[in-house]
């Protein structure tokens, strides 16, 4: 039994639990700064950003996919901001115009090319492919000790342990810059701090954060993790430093939790098949959400903010 959960379900939950991290990380400063929908909209440009960056070089590697994700990235930030000057609507509509646009247009590209050689689909692209991130070289948990099957860990491991140290390092080295310039912009500016390029370098580490997820557990994840564990930490305290370490509490157990339920639940309840761990995952998350509404300790001073606003 010990020897099957290490071959096949240990790594799957470990790539979860990074992703889920690697998203929440930046996600508490999009919800603060009211910008949660970029999370959402970024997941859905990096596509063709993705795509784009396949058919020019022919490989689906790690630095191309995220190059290639930070450029749609870009790309979308600046028709975000150009729409919302030219026709003059608020930043929703001009932010719900630009990624459904990019992310049809990445679907399209990818069904007129030809990808059934590689691993880059539709399907994926939305689910990812969690649970055929199998460690096949493990033979027990003595695996994790042994040199030569540890070489033959997927390749998500260790790219998502980057990013999500990455993501750690990028808040702890800019937290006196993005705490600031999320809170007051005026004061932000009045001390120097170039609120601009601390908004890009954030939407770019968003982008980065969500193309090294994107392979493994597809937009599903994504979008939920930028949004619903920050949202329920920021139900849970009022303290930043406390809502980060919340929000990462909320993003493991909702990759442990949405793993072990989509596989494991219905046999519980008398079902043969397993269900979509990234669907279950994202649900997890929301279920989260929905109790820290109901209990959370900072539900109440939230929503009289909000009415005050």
């Amino acid at each position: 039994m010990g020897a099957d959960f290490v071959q096949l379900s240990l790594t799957p939950i470990v790539i979860g639990t990074l992703a889920c991290i690697a998203c929440a990380l930046p996600g508490n400063f999009l919800l603060l700064r009211r910008q949660a929908l970029i999370g959402d909209a970024i997941s859905h440009v990096v596509l063709p950003g993705i795509v784009v960056a396949f058919l020019i070089t022919g490989t689906i590697t790690a630095w191309p996919m995220m190059l290639g994700a930070a450029g749609a990235a870009i790309i979308a930030v600046g028709l975000i901001e150009l729409i919302r000057r030219l026709g003059r609507i608020e930043p929703g509509a001009a932010m719900g115009v630009v990624f459904t646009t990019l992310f049809a247009a990445g679907v399209l590209i990818l069904e007129m090319t030809d990808t059934s050689g590689v691993h880059l689909d539709v399907e994926h692209a939305l689910h990812g492919n969690l649970e055929s991130l199998v460690w096949f070289d493990a033979t027990g948990w003595g695996s994790l000790l042994d040199g030569q099957a540890l070489a033959g860990l997927p390749p998500q491991v260790l790219r998502l342990a980057v990013v999500t140290a990455a993501m750690a390092l990028f808040i702890v080295l800019l937290w006196r810059e993005l705490t600031i310039a999320t809170f007051d912009t005026v004061f932000a500016r009045s001390m120097g701090i170039a609120t601009r390029a601390v908004g890009f370098a954030l939407v770019v580490a968003t982008a980065v954060a969500a193309v090294a997820a994107f392979d493994a557990v597809g937009s599903i994840i994504v979008i939920a993790m930028f949004i619903c564990p920050p949202a329920a930490a920021r139900l849970m305290t009022n303290h930043l430093p406390h809502q980060v370490l919340w929000s990462v509490v909320f993003a493991v157990l909702s990759a442990v939790l949405g793993y072990v339920l989509a596989g494991y639940g219905p046999g519980w309840i008398g079902h043969s098949h397993a269900v979509s761990a990234a669907g279950m995952i994202a649900t997890v998350s929301g279920a989260i959400l929905a109790l820290a509404c109901l209990f959370g300790p900072e539900r109440r001073r939230t929503g009289q903010a909000a009415e005050g606003a």
